[in-house]
């Protein structure tokens, strides 16, 4: 039996496959958009894992949730780099050396607190600033180099910069510069030779002469020569012990950087390093004048050094004094009570303005012809600040050349001195 078919039935018919066909198509459009977006979502979490794992492009809310995990941990890192930014940027204002870092073009991305005064300074720090700038440059370019840079102040100071070019092993991508001053190491190692030259000479010179004055008085029958001889060598085996003496008690005071403190009677101090003194001051005809301070008046230190401070100011001052003057020790409190001034002045030769920085240093001479003439070791004064330090105090000079010196020895003082000084 033949089937007939309408053409509403035809219609009807194509109109179906048309619908199936059109179906098909947006299945596989949407097949393929989202096997598309499976595979972006694969390869940014690829991208964002530190440890990629297998690429599986089946499940979508599989490979979603791997996203979202890598985003955390890309998130968590960008917390951590952050905070070890913060911890660096903290670190380099910290250190004493000055830190420039440059990027690529040569614009300055960071420079630390240190580094800052050479910015938008004047004089010899701009000077400084300049020439990291052009250094900076050349450590683009791959050269980098290190400078010595002298300022002459004042005060004087020796800076020392080094510039080198930063990279990511494939190209330049900026420069760094340390600025450091080595005034103080500089310094220290210029004390440090001098100090080395300066105790040679001050017992090489003695030992020599002791050798000579040996070799002579063997070969000397007249007993008068060989008694001054004899004197001669004893002289001189006296300042070498002197000099040594000298060094220990430096050395001593200088490891007791925290010295004993209690309360000690100013008066009491001052007595025993004026009785010290006082028989080298008559043999040069010296007059020592104290004015003596209040029996309750104290400061705080250990006993020791106090004395061998004052007496360094007095044997100094004493040494640089003509004969038939005078030195004067006078006591003095502050308004507050607080610290205790010890006044040492002699009417001698005075010193030369250039050389109060400098006087304080171990074996420094202002006149080197007049104290071979006077002897010491050079070390008193030093002696002196040290104690001063050691005690949290200070000591300060005024000198004229031709009109004498005054040092001032200035420490802590100890209870009852305000009320002391209020009842004179």
């Amino acid at each position: 039996m033949a089937v007939v078919l309408r053409v509403s039935d035809v219609v009807a018919i194509a109109a179906a496959v048309a619908v199936g066909l059109l179906l098909i198509a947006i299945l596989l459009v949407v097949w393929r958009a989202r096997r598309g977006l499976v595979r972006r979502v694969v390869n940014a979490s690829l991208r964002l894992e530190e440890t990629p794992s297998s690429n599986d492009h089946r499940f979508l809310d599989k490979n979603l949730a791997r996203l979202e995990r890598a985003i955390d941990s890309s998130v968590l890192a960008r917390g951590d780099a952050t905070t070890a930014v913060g911890r660096m940027t903290q670190a380099l204002e910290i250190i004493p050396q000055g830190v420039v870092i440059c990027d690529e073009n040569g614009r300055v991305t960071f420079r630390n607190e240190a580094a800052t005064t050479f910015s938008s300074a004047r004089h010899g720090d701009a000077l400084v600033g300049a020439a990291i700038e052009e250094m900076l440059r050349k450590a683009i370019d791959g050269d980098g180099e290190t400078r010595t840079l002298d300022l002459f102040g004042p005060p004087r100071r020796t800076l020392v910069v080094t510039v080198g070019p930063l990279d990511d092993d494939r190209r330049t991508v900026g420069a760094l510069g340390i600025i450091d001053d080595v005034s103080e190491r500089r310094h220290l190692e210029a004390v440090r030779r001098d100090f080395v030259a300066n105790i040679s000479h001050e017992l090489k010179t003695p030992i020599g002469a002791l050798g000579l004055l040996a070799e002579t008085l063997l070969a000397e029958d007249d007993a008068d020569v060989s008694r001054r001889l004899a004197e001669r060598m004893l002289t001189e085996a006296f300042r070498v012990g002197r000099t040594i003496d000298d060094l220990l008690a430096l050395s001593r005071i200088e490891a007791e950087e925290a010295p004993t403190r209690e309360p000690v009677p100013v008066h009491l101090v001052v007595a025993e390093a004026v009785e010290r003194m006082r028989p080298a001051a008559e043999q040069q005809g010296i007059d020592v004048r104290v004015a003596e301070a209040r029996r309750n008046l104290t400061m705080m230190g250990d006993r020791r050094q106090l004395v061998s401070a004052i007496y360094n100011l007095l044997d100094n001052a004493v040494k640089y004094s003509d004969s038939g003057s005078a030195v004067d020790v006078r006591v003095s409190v502050t308004s507050d009570g607080g610290r205790v001034a010890i006044d040492v002045e002699d009417h001698g030769v005075g010193i030369p303005t250039r050389d109060h920085e400098r006087i304080f240093e171990r074996f420094y001479r202002v006149d080197r012809g007049r104290s071979r003439d006077t002897g010491g070791t050079g070390l008193g004064l030093a002696i002196v600040r040290h104690v001063a330090s050691n005690h949290g105090g200070e000591v300060k000079l005024a000198s004229r050349e031709g009109e004498g010196s005054t040092f001032t020895l200035i420490l802590p003082s100890g209870p009852a001195s305000a009320s002391a000084m209020r009842a004179g």
